[in-house]
């Protein structure tokens, strides 16, 4: 379509330059020909265009993004429960992929990037609801628009999957479903068109940086996931009986290839193949290594022995905090965004939950919530040019103010939404399992089969 319509431009050109010279000579026809070429170069400025380095690495970072939930992220949860539990585990991430996709293609899309009016500042619109209006020949930018969508509808895949490591081991399946729907359509929406809806949204007005989604994806979990651990209510015997991880090796599995997918979803969040998605690309790596290495060496010196889940558990910090300031931060910004998230997390994942005694069964809020947290605010910090960023419009000071109100909205917005859906879910169908059914295993109880025989 587009060689077609530049065929039909440039013989409009020649058959206009010819008739100009024809009419009014050559001097006058160089005019007109001046003119018409200015006028030809303004409207292939202002018609997008699909560029094709672009396309094909934006279809490379989808399928990176959906590897990091299934089957990675599907993976290091499922590792970190006990044995009796792990399909529930694989279940609940593979039917969020299916169940996510629809709410996309369904409204999703439409309410998260379309133009609110009047209701700009918060959401988007249903004009094009079960992309109604998109075709193969739709471009967003500079790859085709059908791309862009698939991109996006991994994350909002991957982010309430994020949420079930919470209240792993004891939640129904009926209620985790309807809970990430409601979720999915009240809070992820919103908060994605508020980050990332262009002009008029609420985020895009303050300055706010969440270049990957700090608050959209990790905060945004990590506070449903606060909130549903406490309503759902402890596992039995957490504080009294060890809760094991039931197989090491497929968490740490599972944390490689979250740590290759991620390359996807930070660089990939340029939308194109160029310096700053290679810069994405860098600081995403040299933040997950100083993660790792910062939690290796605490567990190291605190307890004489460092662990392949801490290992883990710290690249996957790192990885969520410098989400944010991927796109913005440089390499030395990407080192202190890694060693604060890890030193932090650890100290959320192991002393935290224990002194307000709620059972984050798989660290969500303390991982995801507290590293979104510490990468939003930092953000503010390394994308300074003196911390080797690549600058902003705001001062410092002005720039992590406007970061930390985002965090305060997504914390609150996310938390309310989570509060109310989790109560009217209880008071119907009911949020946990029966004692029988949990002590069974959600394996047999709720799906009738078992990961191991």
């Amino acid at each position: 379509m587009n060689k077609t319509k530049r065929l039909i431009t440039s013989l409009t050109f020649l058959w206009m330059l010819m008739s100009g010279i024809q009419v009014y000579g050559a001097e006058d026809g160089a005019a007109i020909a001046e003119t018409i070429a200015e006028a030809v170069s303004a409207e292939a400025e202002e018609t997008p265009t699909i560029d094709t380095g672009d396309t094909a690495w934006m279809i490379t970072a989808t399928a990176l993004v959906l590897f990091m939930s299934l089957p990675g992220l599907a993976l290091f949860y499922g590792g970190l429960v006990r044995s009796k539990n792990i399909l529930s585990i694989l279940v609940q991430c593979f039917a969020m992929a299916g169940v996510m996709t629809i709410v996309w293609i369904a409204f999703g899309y439409s309410m998260a990037f379309g133009d609110g009016g009047g209701l700009q500042t918060f959401i988007g619109n249903f004009d094009n609801v079960f992309l109604k209006n998109v075709t193969v020949d739709s471009v967003s930018g500079t790859i085709p628009e059908t791309v862009f969508i698939t991109f996006q509808m991994t994350f909002i895949i991957i982010t309430p999957a994020l949420i079930v490591g919470a209240f792993a081991e004891r939640m129904k399946f009926s209620a985790m479903l309807v809970f990430t729907i409601i979720w999915a359509a009240l809070s992820y929406l919103p908060i994605c068109h508020m980050a990332w809806g262009g002009e008029g949204a609420l985020f895009h007005g303050w300055g706010v940086l969440d270049f990957a989604g700090g608050t959209v994806v990790h905060i945004n979990a990590g506070m449903a996931g606060l909130a549903a651990c406490i309503m759902v209510g402890k596992r039995k015997g957490f504080g009294s009986a060890a809760l094991q991880p039931h197989s090491v090796p497929l968490t740490l599995i599972g944390a490689a290839m979250l740590w290759v997918g991620w390359f996807g979803f930070n660089a990939g969040s340029e939308l194109a193949a160029d310096g700053t998605a290679g810069m994405a690309m860098l600081v995403t790596q040299v933040a997950t290594a100083m993660a790792a290495i910062t939690w290796m060496f605490i567990e190291w010196v605190k307890n004489g022995k460092p662990t392949a889940v801490g290992i883990a558990t710290g690249a996957v910090a790192g990885l969520v905090a410098i989400t944010p300031a991927s796109g913005t931060a440089g390499p030395m910004g990407a080192m202190l965004i890694g060693f604060c998230s890890s030193a932090v997390c650890y100290w959320s994942a192991t002393k935290l939950k224990h002194m307000l005694g709620y059972d984050d069964s798989l660290d969500v809020f303390g991982v995801h919530g507290v590293g979104g947290i510490i990468g939003a605010v930092l953000t503010g910090l390394c994308a300074s040019e003196s911390m080797g960023g690549a600058g902003m419009d705001l001062s410092v000071g002005a720039q992590i103010f406007a970061q930390i109100k985002s965090v305060i909205v997504t914390i609150v917005w996310s938390g309310v939404v989570s509060v109310v859906a989790l109560f009217l879910i209880d008071k119907t169908i009911g949020l946990r399992v029966s004692l029988e059914e949990e002590t069974m295993g959600l394996d047999q109880s709720s799906h009738g089969e078992s990961g191991y025989n």
